[in-house]
């Protein structure tokens, strides 16, 4: 609708720089036969727009002067002597000569100010959007009752579901007799008198909603009434002074806002910043813990490696006093005369050939020790055959 009007406003501002279309008509054929057939081409394009623009304003002001008194404007005698009469001025020299001669006396009469034109359009367009208002207002009426339509109808189906539910839990297969598989008549009756009792429970319960919204709604008129006679009722100038204020805090609300983003930037960044620093710190914290870990196996092998280097030192004492021992021993040591180590040594030449000769001996014993065993089994094996019942 705005742009309907603004376009209303252009096409009059163009048809009051044009040249009258009836004036153009009335001139003779004889200019008309000068000119070339682009040119008529383009006059004929300007009186169809021409046209167009005349019937665009005619239909505002006839809308316009169904809804306004013409005594309650200054239109008075414009309204009475027909609609605008906007002028065309094509660019051939004998129209334009035809024309002044004719239009000044008559359009003088006919015109509308540009004042006018432009009130009426504004009106217009506050009229096109207080209907815009009315209905979006009525839409949104009737979008509320579809919707309060389609929020009742999910609230039944909802209901009958729940119903059929309870139904075919409680009675359909709650309430079937095992031997003769039949419906129990107690429990369907008390079924449907629970289910009476509930919803005259309910009824009940909205009714009592129901007054007390009464009450409610009296006592709000009975405050706005007060407050009518009281004067306490907000104005066309208060509402203004709330749309200033409104405005106001608006702008306060966009600079929070500007505000709040700005640190939910700084937020961002903080928080990557933090978060690179907590990676740093699970990086230096897992190392820490290696490195506690690596630090307490040093200590159990420093620990390790004292106690040995007590052992070896112990060891060591052991060591160098048996040194010290066969040093002493090796100090003490005599050597033994040579005619002494010749007489022992012929001593042990003499005694292991001793032990040869009595192992020799021995040898020869124990072969005839193993004959003599053999013959004696032997023997008795043969003493056994002949005498039997000897044990």
């Amino acid at each position: 609708m705005e742009t309907f009007a603004r376009d209303a406003k252009e096409k009059i501002k163009m048809a009051m720089s044009d040249v009258d279309v009836s004036s153009s008509l009335d001139h003779d054929e004889e200019p008309l036969a000068e000119l070339t057939d682009e040119e008529l081409y383009n006059l004929v394009q300007e009186t169809f727009h021409a046209n167009e623009v005349l019937k665009n304003e005619t239909t505002m002001f006839e809308k316009y002067l169904k809804r306004v008194d013409p005594k309650d404007t200054g239109l008075q005698q414009a309204a009475s002597q027909g609609p605008t009469q906007p002028i065309i001025e094509p660019g051939h020299r004998g129209l334009r000569k035809r024309s002044r001669s004719r239009g000044p006396s008559l359009d003088r009469h006919l015109k509308l100010t540009a004042e006018q034109k432009c009130d009426i359009a504004q009106r217009e367009l506050e009229e096109l959007r207080d209907e815009i208002e009315k209905l979006k207002d009525e839409s949104e009426k009737i979008l509320d009752n579809f919707r309060a339509v389609m929020e009742e109808a999910d609230i039944r189906s909802a209901e009958v579901k729940k119903s059929s539910y309870e139904f075919e839990r409680d009675i359909v297969k709650g309430a079937v007799n095992q031997r003769t598989n039949k419906v129990i008549a107690e429990r369907v009756t008390k079924y449907i008198e629970d289910k009476l009792r509930a919803r005259d429970t309910t009824i009940e319960k909205l009714r009592l909603k129901n007054s007390t919204l009464k009450v409610q709604k009296r006592k709000l008129h009975m405050q706005l009434k007060q407050k009518e006679e009281m004067g306490e009722v907000l104005h066309e100038v208060d509402f203004n002074q709330l749309k200033i204020e409104n405005q106001q805090y608006l702008e306060k609300i966009d600079e929070k806002n500007q505000d709040l983003l700005r640190l939910k930037l700084m937020s961002t960044n903080v928080q990557q910043i933090l978060n690179t620093y907590k990676k740093k710190l699970n990086t230096l914290t897992l190392e820490s813990s290696g490195l506690k870990t690596e630090i307490t196996q040093r200590n159990e092998l420093l620990f390790k490696i004292d106690a040995e280097t007590q052992m070896v030192e112990k060891e060591r004492a052991k060591a160098e006093a048996l040194n010290s021992r066969l040093k002493q021993q090796l100090a003490d040591y005599k050597v033994p005369d040579v005619l002494d180590y010749v007489t022992e040594r012929a001593d042990l030449y003499e005694l292991n050939k001793t032990v040869r000769m009595w192992e020799r001996k021995v040898e020869i014993a124990q072969m005839a020790l193993k004959t003599n065993q053999k013959t004696w089994r032997k023997l008795q094996m043969v003493n056994q055959e002949q005498n039997p019942w000897k044990v």
